[in-house]
């Protein structure tokens, strides 16, 4: 600590320079963070995934439906403890740009299949008593301003509108929250028997089953006697953990992660060597003066070190004031909430940044803080004159 002025006066010597190094280093931090939050919009059902659930969809596409009778064949399987049903909606509010996640569902089986999803013991009773009752996320009800008694019209392109009516309806009777920060809270649960009494086409067909098995260490082989029992059926299903269904889901955009690191490899890359080249002519231009500092008696790892530490000054002032501003942006709100269900900046985005700015500091100034400890006296007063 008492050469802290000493690292501070070499920051201030070329106040530009190292003004425009930060800015570099803050920008590129926000855009890690940036790209983390989005990264766990895409992937983070992934790890919300619980460990003892299968998904089983139609073998050759997730569009395609099952039949709701093999609720009960499934459900007969061994290893098999509860099965839920779920179909795909694709409701429409207002305009298509305002998307969100619609399904009708069998609410108390629904309930208790995913208990991350809190939902009040009224609101539950309330939406078992209400034919037309729906249950919406905290996330979508506070990007509509909808309140509980509120009734929400909707228009199917999937599966038209009810007989007799232009348009579907339904009143919201709860507002559910996640038992977890990255639990998507953006989707709108209505009644299936309501569904299914209403809907003109395709009666007794459900998008897919989420089935929940006693041993989460036995859900290959829980999925591979589900499959065995349709093979050969004009339905044949696919069985696989939630996680999977999940990543195979968000990775019809693309591989998120490998885009990802891609894009913050080549950014960090490039600060690297803006941060590095900054170090390195820092350096010669204070030849002089790191003589002046050995003739006085400063080891050659004291020299080390103070070089060091100003590239580390730099680049953690840098990279926390980006984790930070980022921070700070992302908690304002989702920017695109019919995009990305769940914004927020996981923890360990956090950490790994931070770890990541005293990684930049070291590998930037390694190269000139070891050229600095070779300099001899001699040499170095003789270049400074």
């Amino acid at each position: 600590m008492k050469f802290i002025y000493l690292v501070w006066a070499g920051l201030k010597r070329k106040k530009l320079r190292t003004g425009l190094t930060l800015a570099s280093i803050l920008v590129a931090f926000m855009l890690f963070a940036f790209l983390g939050a989005i990264r766990e919009a895409f992937l983070g059902g992934v790890s919300m995934a619980g460990l003892d659930r299968l998904i089983v969809r139609h073998k050759v596409s997730l569009i395609q439906t099952l039949p709701e009778s093999y609720k009960a064949r499934i459900q007969g399987i061994a290893g098999v403890s509860a099965v839920c049903d779920q179909t795909w909606f694709g409701g429409i509010y207002q305009d298509p740009k305002n998307f969100f996640a619609n399904m009708p569902v069998e609410p108390e089986a629904f309930l208790a299949m995913f208990p991350e999803f809190i939902l009040k013991d009224a609101e539950k009773q309330a939406w078992l008593a209400t034919r037309t009752g729906a249950i919406v996320g905290r996330a979508t009800a506070e990007r509509f301003g909808w309140k509980i008694g509120d009734r929400i019209p909707l228009q199917s392109p999937i599966w038209g509108q009810p007989e007799g009516q232009s348009q579907w309806e339904f009143e919201i009777v709860g507002i559910f929250d996640g038992l977890k920060k990255g639990t998507d809270t953006s989707s709108f649960f209505f009644r299936y028997d309501y569904f299914e009494e209403a809907r003109q086409v395709d009666k007794g067909q459900v998008g897919w089953f989420t089935v929940r098995i006693a041993d989460p260490d036995q859900a290959a082989a829980v999925a591979a006697k589900i499959d065995a029992e349709f093979a050969n059926s004009p339905y044949e299903t696919k069985a696989e953990p939630e996680g999977a269904f999940a990543q195979g889901f968000a990775q019809q955009v693309g591989d998120i992660g490998s885009i990802v690191m891609a894009v913050v490899g080549a950014v960090f890359f490039t600060i690297l060597l803006v941060a590095g080249n900054t170090m390195a002519q820092s350096v010669r231009e204070r030849t002089g003066e790191l003589g002046v500092l050995k003739a006085l008696g400063f080891t050659h790892f004291m020299v080390l070190v103070l070089v060091l530490a100003e590239s580390c000054c730099i680049a953690i002032l840098g990279g926390l004031g980006g984790l930070g501003l980022a921070w700070l942006i992302i908690a304002s709100g989702n920017p695109v909430p019919g995009l990305l269900p769940v914004f927020y900046l996981p923890p360990a985005t956090l950490v790994q940044g931070a770890l990541l700015a005293v990684a930049l500091g070291v590998v930037a100034g390694l190269l000139p803080a070891w050229q600095a400890m070779r300099l001899k006296v001699a040499d170095a007063l003789r270049r400074g004159t």
